[in-house]
């Protein structure tokens, strides 16, 4: 199950990925929000977090007008790796050198179609269990 999640400024962004995520039988939970009437994107990276870390979800994406205040709000949650990425090498390496469990993007920066190869990317790549990469994340986590 895939938490997703945005403010106003990836509403757009957000729809169209839950598009595919639907004729690719992709599970996910919508957590908000539902328009494009201004809101808070803390409040919506709290939640996509918090259903990853609890374990309701497995990963989650978070989507703003830039994927920078919500990749910042979600990064303060402990146990959160959160990547603002905007291209598939970006995607790919996240996942395998950092275990990123919540993608971040903007819905002002990339149009969809590239979005949804980035997301898809990321959700299809494993983490590489490298033993460096492995320290680095401990290291990370127990800061």
């Amino acid at each position: 199950m895939i938490a997703i999640g945005c403010d106003h400024g990836g509403f757009a962004l957000k729809q169209e990925i839950i598009e595919h995520f639907k004729a690719n039988n992709i599970e996910f939970k919508d957590f908000g929000c539902y328009s494009t009437d201004s809101v808070d994107y803390p409040d919506y990276a709290k939640v996509v977090c918090e259903s990853v870390l609890n374990g309701e979800c497995e990963k989650g994406v978070l989507i703003c007008g830039t994927g920078i205040g919500i990749s910042i709000a979600a990064n303060k949650m402990p146990g959160i790796r959160c990547a603002l990425c905007h291209d598939v090498f970006s995607a790919e390496a996240t996942r395998e050198h950092n275990d990123t469990n919540v993608i971040a993007l903007g819905g002002r920066i990339i149009g969809p179609s590239h979005a949804i190869k980035v997301v898809d990317t990321w959700l299809s790549t494993p983490f590489s269990n490298d033993e460096r990469h492995i320290r680095r994340i401990e290291k990370i986590e127990n800061r």
